[in-house]
This record gives structure tokens, sequence and C-alpha cells, in this order.
């Protein structure tokens, strides 16, 4: 919807009824990907794309329907279909689309979702794209703190309103299923999460085996992963193929020009791996001092004793001191650079939503989503 969203409003403010057909599914070659947005206004125009050309004239006519009936659909072409050549989808993939009709009624969060969006506040928006028909098009608004709207029950709007956040969190569109009382082990209604949120940010000091081992775990959980070190010998594109940038700098003059660029927020996460307290110590010196969602730094105990003391006579205060997890990640037994990238991981998860770090075996209530909310 971010691409389109000028005209939306423009439309939503006029009280003018606009098709919207969003890209819920694809499989194979599909070009367009989950969240895509077509508009069909209401003087026959079409912004936005689905599917790069392939189906737009099917999914026009789509939009017109939906937009003088009422009536939502969910709509699938591909290769196996009948009549996939003749809607033009050629290229040997399927998408699976939602169509509505947007006005003030269908959406009256409209605005506000768009404030989010054009300011940088992460939003989602929740809606149900298939189902019984009593559910089918209601929608959530959702925030990292609140939320607005039901989806039809409230154990549902929970299970929806924790596993969004989830998504949101990491800046993620998809599809979840669920059963109509938020079973997640059930598949009668799916919701589509739209997230306006650019992926979280995982910062890896120190280009070792470990640090390897850690972007590639951060990637898979879904954070734009950045690893820095100021050799530049050892931090190289090819030793970190699942980084997303490999920057030769120091690590602290690197965090410092990132913060005062913008681009670190309270959703970062910071990895020191270094083992050498000429990079570590500046670094976590100016790290504890941002607003990050995580700090960790990896080392022996007696490597830990040193840096605290260290970190002490640089004035890093005893508040600032806590929020550092040193040594780093949970107590799995690790052994191996993978394993050990296992730890740090399940250490942030946990601090990202509340988790202790228990055997679920040994506790007792909801399994998922962490804290209640």
């Amino acid at each position: 919807m971010r691409d389109v969203l000028d005209d939306l409003l423009r439309w939503w403010r006029a009280g003018q009824p606009v098709g919207m057909a969003t890209v819920t599914a694809t499989w194979h070659s599909a070009p367009r990907p989950p969240g895509a947005t077509m508009l069909v206004g209401p003087d026959g125009s079409v912004v936005g794309s689905v599917s790069g050309g392939c189906v737009e004239a099917a999914v026009y006519e789509v939009c017109r329907e939906v937009v003088a009936t009422g009536q939502r659909r969910t709509v699938r072409y591909g290769v196996s279909d009948d009549d996939a050549f003749g809607v033009g989808l050629t290229c040997g993939g399927s998408i699976q689309l939602y169509v509505e009709r947007i006005d003030p009624d269908t959406f009256p969060d409209l605005p506000e979702v768009a404030e989010a969006i054009t300011t940088g506040v992460p939003v989602a928006t929740l809606t149900c794209v298939s189902g019984p028909p009593a559910r089918l098009g209601r929608r959530m608004v959702l925030w990292p703190e609140g939320r607005r709207g039901t989806l039809g029950s409230a154990r549902l709007d929970d299970a929806v309103a924790d596993d969004g956040r989830g998504l949101l969190a990491a800046g993620r569109t998809g599809v979840l299923c669920y059963g109509p009382g938020g079973e997640r082990c059930e598949a009668d209604l799916d919701v589509l999460v739209s997230s306006y949120a650019p992926p979280a940010r995982m910062i890896v000091f120190g280009a070792t085996d470990v640090a390897a081992a850690v972007a590639r775990i951060g990637a898979f959980l879904g954070y734009r992963v950045t690893v820095c070190d100021a050799r530049p010998v050892f931090a190289t594109a090819r030793r970190f193929p699942d980084a997303d940038e490999v920057v030769v700098d120091w690590p602290h003059r690197y965090l410092a020009a990132e913060a005062e660029a913008g681009r670190i927020d309270e959703r970062t996460v910071v990895c020191v791996l270094t083992h050498d307290p000429k990079f570590d110590v500046p670094v976590l010196q100016t790290a504890l001092h941002l607003p990050l969602a995580y700090v960790g730094a990896m080392g022996s105990r007696r490597t830990h004793d040193d840096r605290f003391a260290r970190l002490r006579e640089a004035g890093v205060a005893e508040q600032a001191l806590a929020r550092l997890s040193s040594p780093i990640g949970l107590d799995l037994g690790a052994r191996s650079p993978e394993e050990t990238a296992v730890s740090v991981a399940a250490e942030i998860v946990a601090s990202r939503w509340g988790g202790g770090g228990a055997r679920l075996s040994d506790t007792t209530g909801r399994i998922h989503g962490g804290r209640s909310r």
C-alpha cells in the first residue's frame, strides 16, 4: 500500500470508493510479493501493480465488480488454471489476491495508518482475507504498543495481535492461519498482515567464525544484518555471505556515525564478538548510551570482569551496564559457532518478547506470545 498511498488517501477523503487488490500468496516465479497492491480509482485509472503486467486486465475487472457490488473476493491466477493463458500469466507462477472496496466506511482508520507510514512509525493492518462470511474483511490496525479494531472474537484478536507484532517487528508481510477462536494449528481463516516498517537491524562487530553464524541466524530471523570490523583482510563479503553489508571501520566510529545519521532505533540489536578490549570497550561505551533493543558481548568470565572494570573506568554508569548481556547468549551448552549463534538468537528473542528462557515443559500458562498484553 505504501506506493499507492497518496492516491488512495485522496480518493478516500473525497468519499469516492476505490477497488483495491492485494497479493496474499505467490507460488514459483510470480513477479510481485505478498502485500503488493493495485488500485482501480473512481475515474477508472489504475495505480500500482500486482503482477508486473501479467494479470492486470483481469484484476481490473474484478476490482470494478467489487466496487459496484461491495462483495469482497479472493481470486487466484496461475499456470494451473484453465484460463491462465487468457489472463496472460505465462511466467510460470501463480498469485492469489484479495480484492476489496475501500472507502471511509470500510476502512475508517486509513488516515491514521497513512500518517504512521509517512512519518516512519511502525504500523500493520491485519485483514481477514478468507474464512466465514461474517469474518471476511474484518480489519485490525496494530502498532508496537496498542491496537484498534476486531477480527470477531477476543481470543482471535489476542492471537493475531501477538503474531502480528512479530511480523511487524521484523518488517515482514505475510498471511497467518487460525481457527475461529485463534487456534494456530487450524486453518479456518487467513489473516493478511501488511507491515509498514523497515526490517530491524542487527549489527555484528567482529569478523569471526561465530559472527558468520550469528549473521546467518540474524538474517533468518528477519534482521537486516551488518558485519563491521576494522581489519579489511577479515571483513569481506565472501566470508559473510548472509550479511546485507560488510563494513570496514572501527566499531565505535561506525556505530556513532549510524546513530548520528538516524539509522539506529529501539529495535536495533548489537552483538560485540571482537574479543579485544581496544575494539569492544569503545563500541560498548557507545552502544550502552543508545536506545537499543539489545546489546551483548562475547567473552569468558575473566573477559567479562575485565570488560566491566574497563567500562566503569571509562565512566559508564551501573544503570547502563545493567543493559549489557555479557557473556552473550543463553546457557544452552553450546560448543560450535552455529550452536553459539542459536544461543545468542535465543537471548535476543527472549529479550524482545519477555521470555524467561526456561524449558516449556517446566512452565505453565501461555506458550505463544510471551508476555500477555
